[in-house]
């Protein structure tokens, strides 16, 4: 019993990981399962040819092709435009600027039901009514990830040490030199981390992409298509991998901060 209560929020602290995981550790399991019936979701037999044929059912592979261009277009627009936001709020100070960081917050706030209406009534009153699809979804995307790559990197310039590059240019570097070897080494944590969020918001967006998708299939929309008649076990294999992916990045991240900290501290 003294054992127990000296390690209870350890143990509560590992049960509830393993109940959040329980979901994932289902979609592994499922991506090496061979049903009997696609309208059965049970393990029936272990198998590797979900993992050897995957772009066997029709249309998944192209589904997760263009899910993953229109991600990586609108990471790469949304971490560009709310990395500038970031540093022209933190940074500069004008008029209305009290009124844009609330203003910044309000698309994280808003239902996404509400935004993918809204930008659909937005493409229709401009005429696009009739062209929706990879390029309305993009902007789609890129309009909602701003936000959160703003609040990112925000947070991330709001608790640097502007002393740095005071050091810096106090022993005559430019303003070009200061920034790319002081501030945006010390800014790229988080620029990364809001690239990271962007395109896992936009890869698994649905509601948003649904309604301003037209005619274009992603993958998420493609899951919940072939969901009213049985998921093919290749949609596990997938959900498999990008899990895998994210867990290499996480891994990645902190073996490289560990042996940059065992550098300094080796370096003192």
């Amino acid at each position: 019993m003294r054992w127990l209560r000296e390690h209870v929020v350890l143990i509560l602290g590992i049960a509830i990981l393993l109940y959040t995981f329980i979901p994932i550790f289902v979609v592994v399991l499922m991506s090496f399962n061979d049903p009997s019936s696609r309208l059965i979701y049970r393990f029936d037999g272990f198998t590797m040819d979900n993992w050897l044929h995957p772009c066997e059912p029709e249309g998944l592979c192209s589904a997760l092709g263009t899910s993953i261009q229109i991600s990586l277009l609108a990471t790469l627009g949304s971490t560009i435009l709310g990395t500038l936001m970031a540093f022209a709020l933190v940074r500069h100070d004008f008029l209305g600027r009290s009124s844009m960081n609330l203003l910044i917050f309000l698309p994280m706030a808003t239902p996404e039901i509400v935004m993918g209406s809204s930008l659909l009534a937005l493409f229709v009153a401009t005429g696009f009514s009739g062209q929706l699809g990879f390029w309305t979804i993009l902007i789609a995307h890129i309009m909602f990830c701003v936000s959160f790559v703003v609040v990112t990197v925000r947070a991330r310039l709001a608790g640097m040490d502007d002393n740095l590059e005071q050091a810096a240019m106090d022993l005559y570097a430019t303003p070009r030199e200061t920034f790319w070897r002081i501030t945006f080494p010390l800014v790229f944590p988080g620029i990364l981390g809001a690239a990271l969020l962007s395109f896992s918001l936009s890869f698994d967006d649905f509601i948003i992409t649904n309604l301003n998708a037209g005619n274009t299939t992603t993958f998420p929309m493609y899951v919940w298509g072939v969901a009213q008649r049985g998921i093919p076990m290749q949609v596990n294999v997938v959900g498999t991998v990008m899990f895998a992916i994210s867990v290499l990045i996480v891994v990645g991240g902190e073996l490289n901060n560990r042996r940059r900290s065992k550098a300094l501290a080796t370096a003192s």
